[in-house]
């Protein structure tokens, strides 16, 4: 199918072909609950048994980026049928097994933005088929919120690269072989000027990463340190000293990827009807088959509202966008409603399990109930990953409201 092709093809058509792709390949061995999912999050790509066999199905048909050029092995398919696609995965009770790293969402868009036709060769094939990896080094012990103040020096060794510095809260750094990170070049231009971005193998003994252990008890952050780690010279993303250009453009990608995790794909209904479900058995229903609480009856109602009117919003702006570049502002917006949904959620489903709903591990509790709890504690994380709540909302009220900006003195 030639690329953008499907915009003309009968869309009801296109989902009954998804439909029955997903239902003959995705392994039944995988549809459990976490099935291959949850080990493949925490321990990065899976290379084994059903969860490889799924990897390289999807990789062959080019679904793991299915609006990706198809001479990168992308699918070359519509926006919309690639929204079709990815609400038939959900459907399926499937995954998507090239998501573990930031190259699908992040890096790989960054590149068809602003790499050359030799670095989109090289990288985007194998971040679509998912055989490697990737992390984003963005982040510093001394520039967090104020990125731009990275000390990470990049130095010109003539043939070559050298970088010596630190990263932290550099997620799955430990299971990467590739990380798109912000360098400084220059260190006597503004701080936002003397910025590059670089395309940086992991696998190097210039490199280390060390685990950071969250409250939840997984590990997806790490401290990443340079020791005279090097770097061809054309693994530099952009011109020289214009990394924060760069740099912006994958954060805009980050937001839009992250927007739909209430119910993106299609998973809304799906996540509220395992919610109604998780109220029947642990609070019971009622004569009329309700669940068994007035109170949680409300507030169940009020979150599966919220979490349709996101979904309402989100599908509004894709319609809004249509003929765009890239992703907007709006995206910061979406941000934050996503977030509220997801933790507000969670923290339903811990108050609908009681006491049970405090499991960790013990054998008193089930595996379902330790989930939820870990699920609860990870997810506050949300308010700050990928840019903080506060920052979202200072994006939206100067760039989409147009509010002054009142932190400057006069």
């Amino acid at each position: 199918m030639a690329d953008g092709a499907a915009a003309e093809l009968d869309l009801d058509a296109f989902r009954a072909e998804a439909r029955a792709w997903f239902a003959e390949n995705f392994p039944k061995s995988l549809r459990s609950p976490g099935g291959g999912l949850a080990a493949a999050i925490e321990g990065g790509r899976t290379t084994s048994g059903d969860a490889e066999v799924w990897r390289q199905r999807m990789g062959a048909k080019g679904w793991t980026a299915p609006t990706w050029p198809t001479k990168y092995g992308g699918g070359g398919l519509s926006p919309a049928q690639g929204r079709i696609v990815q609400q038939e995965m959900a459907r399926a009770g499937a995954y998507h097994p090239a998501a573990f790293g930031m190259g699908i969402t992040m890096i790989g868009p960054t590149i068809m933005d602003y790499g050359t036709e030799e670095q989109k060769a090289k990288h985007l094939p194998p971040i679509i088929r998912g055989d490697v990896q990737w992390c984003v080094g963005y982040s510093e012990p001394g520039a967090g919120s104020d990125l731009a103040s990275l000390m990470t020096r990049c130095e010109d060794a003539g043939d070559h690269w050298v970088i010596n510095g630190s990263k932290i809260w550099t997620s799955g750094a430990q299971y990467s072989e590739w990380c798109g990170c912000l360098v400084r070049t220059d260190f006597k231009a503004k701080k936002h000027d003397g910025i590059s971005f670089m395309l940086l193998n992991m696998k190097q003994p210039g490199v280390e990463t060390r685990p950071i252990k969250l409250i939840s008890g997984s590990s997806p952050f790490c401290e990443t340190f340079f020791t005279d780690a090097t770097a061809t010279k054309d693994e530099m993303l952009g011109p020289i000293n214009q990394g924060w250009t760069v740099g912006k453009r994958l954060l805009q990608h980050e937001r839009a990827s992250q927007t739909g995790a209430p119910g993106g794909g299609g998973r809304g209904a799906a996540q509220r009807d395992a919610l109604l479900d998780l109220a029947k058995k642990y609070v019971g229903v009622d004569a009329a088959g309700r669940i068994d609480n007035p109170d949680l009856r409300v507030r169940f109602t009020a979150a599966a509202m919220s979490a349709k009117a996101h979904t309402l919003t989100l599908a509004r702006a894709v319609a809004e966008s249509k003929g765009n570049a890239g992703p907007s502002n709006a995206n910061s917006v979406l941000k934050n409603s996503a977030t509220s949904v997801a933790q507000a959620r969670a923290e339903l489903t811990l108050e609908i399990m009681g006491t049970q709903g405090l499991g960790w591990g013990d054998e008193n509790f089930t595996a379902e109930e330790t989930d939820a709890v870990q699920a609860w504690l990870f997810g506050k994380a949300m308010s700050i990953y990928g840019g903080s709540a506060e920052i979202q909302n200072n994006i939206v009220s100067k760039r989409i409201l147009g509010l002054p900006d009142t932190t400057q003195s006069a």
